[in-house]
């Protein structure tokens, strides 16, 4: 388990933080002692985005540490960069001298957070050393059980293959289950075949660790969720091999797992009431001889055929059997979770979380929640038109159409054929990866979207 994210406890003797903004600088310096306000004169403290200015105070020690809040665009821009600075301070107890409130006082404690996380399984990692008590205004409580699940999905996302195969996504939920008293049951290789989920069989089979598919339920609300998270452990590409340069990515494929692993830690932590169904097809694509080929036709679990025309599309093929079975036992909402296709990142880059729904009410309340929490999605449509794409004539559906226009589109289009009968579907095309280093969101795996669905759902069972 990851590490745990959490503010100090209160401290008497804190160090004073106050966020000042740039048309507030001028009052604020002269209200400052005569020396304060000269220090920070001269070093040019002018409000502008996380910077900062340590005054000087007796014995070495700063009197008060002043951070610039920066203008509304400059935060749009750059989120969590207060909460970044504040983690970036020397060693020290630091509190700030004012409540904060709404959704950018939410924004700075969180960004705190999310800055203390480091991947220290195969290296020593310098912590940070500035400690920050628990902010007034905001749920502190919470704001750490949502910093807990970011740091499993990127613990896991960042896990190299060889030790992130099938079986430890299955060790990792059952970790989960077992510190929230969920239950969990795991169908394994062949067995996949004797209970109707032949398409993560045949993804699969070609690895030397078995294939799976784990199915973890916990709570007994009203309110039903099920969460579907695409587990590709390392995607080859299969006999459709990728090139060494589009390889070199492949231990984040089971990005959708690890979200959803991450979001369904907040929600058992939150304990929110809702009865929650996790479910992941958890395989790895690999080269053997009895690889799945291009030309290949299976049948998936609900009955329809599915002609391979590329073993590198293999992601909607294992969702297609989860999402099946999902649909077999609809909850009121079904979300499935995929790093899934390169579209999307040409569509909208590595920042969004591009979402599918045809329910426009979760589609409002999604967005709306993303704005509040700083975690951005962008709605892309089941363009009806495009159906005739993925229809390939020889058998029911096509897992990869020809052309290269709208592959995420047509992916998503796919998948929904897979759940007619649920009430509300949403799926997520993600990325799961920051390429370089950003305030709160070191280079390496990363959750997106589930910060805003969890927003959602609680807005929602609110209201």
């Amino acid at each position: 388990m990851p590490q745990p994210l959490r503010f100090a406890a209160p401290d008497t003797g804190a160090i004073p933080l106050t966020l000042i903004d740039p048309d507030g600088v001028e009052a604020a310096l002269a209200a400052l002692p005569e020396t304060q306000c000269a220090w920070a004169r001269y070093h040019g403290f002018a409000g502008a985005l996380a910077q900062v200015c340590a005054l000087p105070g007796p014995g070495g020690v700063p009197a008060a540490v002043l951070i610039g809040r920066g203008t509304a665009a400059e935060r749009a821009r750059q989120r969590f960069a207060i909460g970044a600075a504040i983690a970036g301070l020397p060693e020290a107890t630091y509190a700030l001298t004012a409540p904060l409130d709404g959704a950018e006082g939410e924004e700075v404690a969180l960004g705190y957070l999310l800055s203390l996380y480091r991947f220290s399984r195969y290296r020593a990692q310098t912590p940070a050393k500035a400690r920050l008590a628990a902010p007034e205004g905001v749920d502190a409580a919470r704001l750490e059980r949502i910093a807990g699940g970011e740091a499993l999905t990127r613990d896991l996302i960042n896990t190299p293959a060889e030790d992130m195969g099938p079986d430890a996504i299955e060790a990792a939920a059952r970790a989960l289950a077992g510190e929230y008293g969920a239950g969990i049951t795991v169908i394994e290789g062949d067995d996949l075949l004797a209970q109707n989920l032949p398409l993560i069989h045949t993804v699969g089979r070609a690895a030397t660790r078995a294939p799976r598919l784990i199915d973890l339920r916990w709570g007994s609300g009203a309110q039903s969720l099920t969460l579907v998270g695409k587990g590709v452990c390392f995607d080859t590409g299969g006999l459709n091999l990728k090139p060494g340069a589009s390889m070199g990515l492949m231990k984040k494929d089971m990005g959708g797992a690890a979200t959803v692993l991450g979001l369904a830690q907040m929600i058992m932590a939150e304990g929110l009431d809702l009865s929650l169904r996790v479910l992941i097809p958890a395989v790895e694509n690999a080269v053997a001889g009895n690889a799945f080929r291009p030309g290949d036709i299976f049948t998936a679990r609900n009955g329809k055929t599915v002609e391979i025309n590329n073993t590198d599309a293999e992601g909607r093929l294992v969702l297609a059997d989860a999402l099946a079975l999902a649909n077999e036992s609809p909850s009121d909402l079904t979300i499935s979770m995929a790093t899934l296709t390169g579209a999307a990142r040409v569509a909208v880059g590595p920042d969004l979380a591009p979402f599918f729904t045809d329910d426009d009410g979760f589609a409002t309340a999604l967005s709306q929640a993303a704005a509040q929490v700083a975690d951005p999605v962008w709605r892309l449509p089941f363009h009806a038109p495009y159906e005739a794409l993925i229809e390939p004539g020889i058998a029911d559906l096509d897992n990869a159409p020809s052309g290269g226009m709208a592959g995420a589109i047509t992916a998503a289009l796919f998948l929904r054929r897979f759940v007619p009968d649920v009430p509300s579907y949403a799926h997520f095309d993600i990325y799961g990866w920051s390429a370089s280093n950003a305030p709160a969101r070191p280079k390496g795996g990363v959750g997106m979207g589930a910060r805003a669905i969890f927003r959602a759902l609680t807005d929602g069972l609110a209201s």
